[in-house]
């Protein structure tokens, strides 16, 4: 079902906030960047809240740093998908480089395929916490997926008239998220650019397509291509080269009709 979702689908359209805080807001973490979950195991954890039970928790692995520990928890996700019939490929060698691009598509498709399920409704008999644990222990490396404290938690003096008075720990958090949405702010403008250059690439190969067939020889000296190539090889100025290229075409018809006029 969700695993054929197309790339034109609205579940490729939901953006990177959205996705964080729904994985924040669902697991109780604090991830500020797509790229935090590289390893997988929040991918698990999620296949895990969808279909209790389903992930063997206790071998993923949330400390995992290196390529081969991010490919291990990649493999008990596949395991997950091969027992529910998911046929979604997993391109596990994209996403454990960290790109942001990469990871976001994949968690946008697992968004939608967590929405399929659930109806976008949370269970809230999981305990995401509880199911890092082992033997009611946070396991080591899960401390990182813990999350925060609220600022509005944090302990605040009071003066002797009863005002309250923000600590400089309260100061510190505010500083720190300050930071978060600049690097967050930074993230958007990287994706979008990625976006960007993937869609100039796209339509820079479909230039060069025309172009390589625009130099065969039995197409090289047609009024089409001699327009094509015109328009192609414009140089960067003023005015568009349609108009000449329109011409090239136009007399190219009246030349073959006054032919045709002649040979009758």
């Amino acid at each position: 079902m969700a695993a054929a979702i197309g790339m034109m689908d609205g579940a490729y359209f939901v953006g990177r906030n959205e996705i964080l805080s729904w994985i924040n807001a669902t697991l109780q973490l604090s991830l500020s960047r797509v790229e935090e979950a590289a390893s997988g195991a929040v991918q698990c954890q999620m296949m895990d809240m969808v279909h209790p039970g389903i992930v063997p928790m206790h071998r993923v692995n949330f400390d995992a740093k290196t390529e081969y520990d991010m490919i291990q928890n990649y493999k008990l996700l596949q395991d997950v998908f091969n027992k529910l019939k998911i046929e979604k490929h997993i391109e596990v060698n994209k996403l454990v480089k960290g790109r942001p691009l990469d990871n976001l598509e994949f968690l946008q498709w697992l968004k939608r395929y967590c929405d399929s399920v659930t109806h976008g409704i949370m269970n809230e008999n999981y305990n995401p916490v509880e199911r890092r644990c082992k033997g009611g222990k946070e396991r080591k490396g899960s401390q990182k997926f813990s999350k925060s404290l609220p600022h509005n938690s944090l302990p605040n003096r009071v003066s002797t008239d009863g005002a309250k008075q923000v600590s400089p720990i309260a100061n510190e958090e505010i500083y720190v998220s300050q930071i978060r949405e600049l690097y967050q702010k930074m993230a958007d403008i990287n994706l979008s650019l990625g976006n960007m250059e993937k869609e100039r690439d796209f339509y820079y190969e479909k230039l060069r397509d025309i172009e390589i067939l625009c130099q065969r020889p039995e197409l090289e000296y047609l009024p089409m291509t001699r327009a094509i190539k015109k328009i192609l090889y414009a140089a960067d100025a003023k005015g568009s080269p349609l108009p000449e290229a329109q011409d090239l075409i136009s007399r190219s018809v009246s030349d073959d009709t006054e032919e045709a006029e002649e040979s009758t």
